[in-house]
């Protein structure tokens, strides 16, 4: 395994490729950002931005969700996976948003947003990073599989990859982390014919290495 300062090194150069530290959803509350990271769950930002950009006309706020009601909400989701189980917990999580607990307000801390309805840790760090700038790493299959090509942890799981790479990044460059490496394992280092040649990660990827 590699060095924590080499593994951050390598991390500035993945950041200066990908800079931005913005979410590829399109939402303009809060509200709608924690329900886009709901819905994209085991779908695309584009296959979600597709049915926000109807869904948010009608809904930017939790009591909004109720007006519409579930059933509808179903509908509206309908393209996308587990479109009856997200639409039920949206649902109950607005209703827990509106409760003398969260006032309406979406918490900062994991362990209060991880309390919401369908709400993982992958989710929650992604909804704290983006509303208040809280340097988590969420990690998705993208990222895990950065991690493990670029010999940076060796874990079977995004799950376990999350608990390594928070110990290992720097905290002062765990804000930037977070999208460089996502966007870096979803434009560049795919999972189908990643762009190995042009990467200026070559000589340290273990991944390169096998396939020369």
């Amino acid at each position: 395994m590699k060095t924590k300062k080499q593994i951050n090194e390598e991390l500035m150069v993945i950041h200066h490729l990908f800079p931005s530290n913005q979410t590829e959803l399109i939402r303009k509350t809060p509200f709608q950002l924690l329900v886009a990271v709901i819905l994209s769950a085991q779908s695309t930002d584009k296959q979600v931005n597709k049915v926000t950009s109807t869904l948010f006309q009608h809904i930017s706020y939790p009591q909004d969700i109720l007006i519409l009601g579930e059933n509808t909400l179903k509908e509206q989701i309908r393209s996308l996976g587990l479109y009856i189980t997200k639409a039920h917990n949206i649902y109950k999580m607005s209703w827990q948003l509106l409760s003398e607990k969260y006032k309406w307000v979406i918490p900062r801390r994991i362990e209060e947003l991880t309390q919401l309805a369908w709400v993982g840790i992958k989710t929650a760090k992604v909804v704290a990073h983006q509303l208040y700038g809280e340097p988590y790493i969420a990690v998705d299959t993208h990222v895990h599989r950065v991690c493990q090509r670029l010999w940076w942890v060796k874990s079977k799981a995004p799950e376990q990859t999350s608990k390594l790479i928070e110990w290992l990044i720097y905290d002062t460059h765990k804000y930037l982390a977070h999208h460089a490496l996502i966007l870096f394992g979803r434009y560049h280092c795919k999972a189908r014919n990643p762009l190995c040649e042009v990467c200026p990660l070559q000589k340290h990827c273990t991944y390169f290495g096998k396939m020369r």
